[in-house]
């Protein structure tokens, strides 16, 4: 008696594993298929396809998001790391109509070119979120729009706003290059397997034309703000390491624009008086919105203060 029920024990947690038609999901990967078709209908008509557009789908997995894609759009370049994954999805559409319209990349999405494409949608293993995000909003020719899905806290930091507790240089870079909206929660459930966390959705449309600023020199600028966003611009740029970068790009900048640098110049005088002629002094990162950041990064500029 013991024997049986140990065995069915043994059973049902083998039912519970993550495989599907012999397949282990590698969560250490961020492998969590979205299994709900609702979800999956609800995602593909917020991107708003056209039967004329190109779709760049990120981790498709088995293809659950694949074919509703497929179905609405003229093509889908999936682009996946897992060779197995790959070979399930061509299996899935392989003798239907819907074959001559994939195309997949097999390879690290951060470390591949992208290729041209109107829409993106994906359900993004989460460890990538933050740098895939740059690497789309720096992509060129523009996209008109992204439909992501991410861990809900780094969602909310996309989202968040000056003065709220998850508002960091994520929530501001973000917003400088585009429009950014919440567009549904996702509980764990709706994944196979579920992951640890919730999930959300949001909606990202970049800004063309692009707002007319240096993005190294602005990153630099905001890199240093958000080091410690609740302490005061004056003690952030007080910072020996922050220092020796500006004083050797001053001087790069003085010597490219033949200007002479006076032998007892101090680099932390300068910036400190910029910054309380400007009444920057007392602001702390936290509470400054885009147009306050482009108003000191025009500041120190125009004084030969550079961060690129």
């Amino acid at each position: 008696m013991p024997k049986v029920k140990a065995e069915k024990k043994y059973r049902q947690h083998s039912q519970s594993e993550p495989y599907k038609q012999g397949l282990r999901f590698q969560t250490e990967h961020g492998q969590h298929i979205l299994k709900n078709p609702l979800v999956i209908t609800s995602l593909v008509d917020k991107a708003g396809l056209r039967s004329t557009d190109t779709v760049l789908e990120i981790g498709p997995g088995t293809g659950n998001l694949t074919v509703k894609l497929l179905e609405q759009s003229k093509k889908v370049i999936a682009c996946e790391l897992d060779p197995r994954m790959v070979a399930e999805l061509q299996k899935r559409v392989q003798g239907t109509p819907l074959q001559s319209k994939l195309s997949v990349m097999v390879g690290d999405v951060l470390k591949t070119d992208l290729p041209f494409f109107d829409v993106c949608v994906a359900n993004l293993p989460y460890q990538i979120s933050s740098p895939f995000v740059f690497k789309l909003l720096l992509h060129r020719p523009f996209f008109r729009c992204a439909v992501l899905m991410f861990q809900r806290e780094f969602a909310q930091r996309l989202i968040a706003k000056p003065g709220d507790k998850l508002y960091c240089r994520l929530s501001i870079n973000t917003q400088l290059l585009a429009r950014v909206d919440h567009i549904m929660k996702v509980g764990k459930n709706n994944f196979r397997p579920p992951p640890k966390v919730e999930s959300s959705v949001v909606r990202i449309e970049p800004k063309n034309p692009p707002p007319p600023v240096n993005f190294k020199e602005w990153d630099g600028l905001v890199r240093i703000a958000f080091v410690r966003k609740n302490k005061t611009l004056s003690a952030c740029f007080n910072s020996r390491p922050v220092l020796e970068v500006l004083e050797k790009n001053y001087k790069i900048h003085c010597s490219l624009n033949g200007i002479m640098v006076d032998s007892d110049f101090d680099m932390k005088e300068k910036i400190q008086q910029i910054l309380s002629e400007s009444e920057n002094d007392k602001k702390r990162a936290r509470t400054m919105d885009i147009d306050d950041f482009l108003a000191l990064l025009t500041l120190f500029n125009s004084n030969g203060i550079h961060f690129a």
